[in-house]
């Protein structure tokens, strides 16, 4: 295979970096991983602070609402990220071959399209289903806070999606460090916010759940500057298009949608089926409330230490799977993926002792203080510190079968898992009338073993060795 020699447009640009598909395996791997879960955790960070303030200055029915709030949205907007998806799995595969016309090509696109899809359908359609989609999922009393931080969500979280799809696109071209800065950053503005906001420093009003939702959507606002004054100053591999236009390339469009695709629908299954468990855990008699924010901030926030982990390992393994397909390598990327995998099952297994050992300190760190939620939330997290081992494994495979462009057998376990496995258990002792707390929690743990099973026999399988990754002629 020939590899694109740079062109004069590109030679004063950051250049490729060789380590990702040549030398050590394990250096490989821990050089995108170790970036790219700490920008996860940093992100969290922000989450945990926003639950500990809201949870001490408003009430543990706000901490519901955020969660709620933030299942629903991602339930919606998951499927945009099809696109961003796509684009991540192209460019890994062209950044292992050097082509930067295809790189440029495929991410100036994607953000096009991105930012048509936010103004022209999300805005609009997320404020006026928000009510709808709440009463669905929760109570009167976490409808208060939740409906207008919702609301916020789909009006003004522009800044927060095009600062994913930026990460993306330095990660998968073999620069993580980048998002790591832009995290960090990120993150300090968006406390700084959503402290003076929530509580109501100096001049500015108290606004507690809806300063948390201000703080989320304008904190990613220096970043996005910042990287867009990266790309336009050829600092960074990404390089400004040569010509402007705000027209479609529908070429690039289809291969970004035929790869990620599949990917949306992955995550909307996963998040569709996290928030009709939400319907479930409120219709818990007696306990719905309080089963709620057990719920939301075990899962949301505790469990997130591995959840976090596990999506910067999966976009790790799909980083290094993909360049080096690209590069010839394909065995080496597969190798790269298990080393994944190990790293994060040392990581879950760390963090189930803490769920297992210590659950009562650690929700009354984040400002927990109802008995009734911390009973709730002990029982939950003796559940997780099991089914950690199986999310973070499971997601650095599935970031192994994406990065080589296998994104519809992923999609598929996800149905299985997720509505058939998970919703299925819950609907079978809702109908008779045994449904309680016990019951979704192990429903959850069954639902990740079996997703597990599945993607590891798919990798295994090695079908996706021969799918194909090249972007549609024009």
């Amino acid at each position: 295979m020939r590899v694109p020699q740079p062109s004069d447009y590109y030679s004063c640009m950051k250049q490729f970096d060789d380590d990702i598909i040549s030398g050590s395996i394990l250096k490989s791997v821990w050089k995108i991983t170790w970036p790219v879960v700490i920008t996860q955790l940093v992100a969290g960070v922000h989450g945990f602070l926003d639950h500990m303030m809201v949870g001490r200055y408003v009430g543990y029915e706000a901490q519901a609402a955020i969660g709620v709030s933030w299942q629903l949205f991602l339930v919606i907007l998951v499927f945009l990220s099809s696109f961003f998806h796509g684009m991540n799995i192209l460019m890994a595969r062209y950044s292992g071959r050097r082509d930067h016309d295809a790189i440029n090509r495929v991410f100036f696109e994607v953000l096009k399209i991105s930012v048509y899809l936010l103004l022209l359908f999300v805005a609009p359609v997320g404020y006026f289903a928000a009510p709808y989609l709440l009463q669905w999922v929760t109570t009167d009393e976490v409808m208060v806070y939740a409906l207008p931080y919702l609301r916020l969500l789909f009006t003004g979280a522009y800044p927060l999606f095009i600062m994913f799809l930026l990460n993306g696109a330095f990660q998968s071209t073999g620069y993580p460090k980048i998002p790591l800065y832009f995290g960090i950053g990120t993150t300090i503005f968006k406390i700084i916010v959503s402290f003076i906001l929530i509580t109501g420093v100096g001049p500015f009003p108290e606004m507690g759940v809806l300063g948390a939702g201000i703080g989320t959507c304008i904190g990613p606002l220096p970043s996005v500057f910042i990287a867009f004054y990266l790309i336009l100053n050829h600092k960074v591999i990404i390089a400004p298009p040569k010509s402007l236009s705000f027209k479609m390339d529908w070429a690039v469009i289809r291969s970004v949608a035929r790869i990620g695709i599949p990917s949306g629908i992955q995550a909307v299954l996963l998040n569709l089926g996290g928030a009709v468990l939400l319907g479930y855990i409120a219709s818990l008699e007696g306990l719905a409330t309080e089963a709620l924010a057990a719920y939301t901030v075990c899962y949301g926030q505790l469990f997130s230490l591995v959840t976090w982990t596990g999506f910067g390992l999966r976009a790790a393994c799909a980083t290094v799977m993909g360049q080096n397909i690209g590069a010839g390598k394909l065995e080496r990327g597969k190798k790269g993926v298990y080393v994944g995998a190990m790293v994060g099952f040392i990581w879950a297994a760390l963090l189930g002792i803490l769920y297992w050992a210590i659950p009562g300190h650690l929700l009354r760190f984040i400002s927990v203080t109802d008995e009734t939620v911390i009973e709730i939330g002990t029982e939950l997290l003796h559940f997780l510190s099991f089914s950690g081992l199986f999310v973070v494994v499971t997601l650095a495979f599935t970031g192994g079968l994406q990065g080589a462009g296998d994104t519809k057998r992923p999609m598929v376990i996800a149905f299985i898992t997720q509505i058939i496995v998970l919703l299925g258990i819950c609907a079978f002792f809702q109908q008779r009338g045994e449904l309680t707390t016990t019951v979704i929690w192990s429903s959850i743990l069954v639902a990740h073993l079996s997703r597990l099973t599945l993607t590891y026999a798919m990798f295994v399988q090695g079908k996706w060795k021969h799918i194909k990754v090249e972007l549609d002629h024009t």
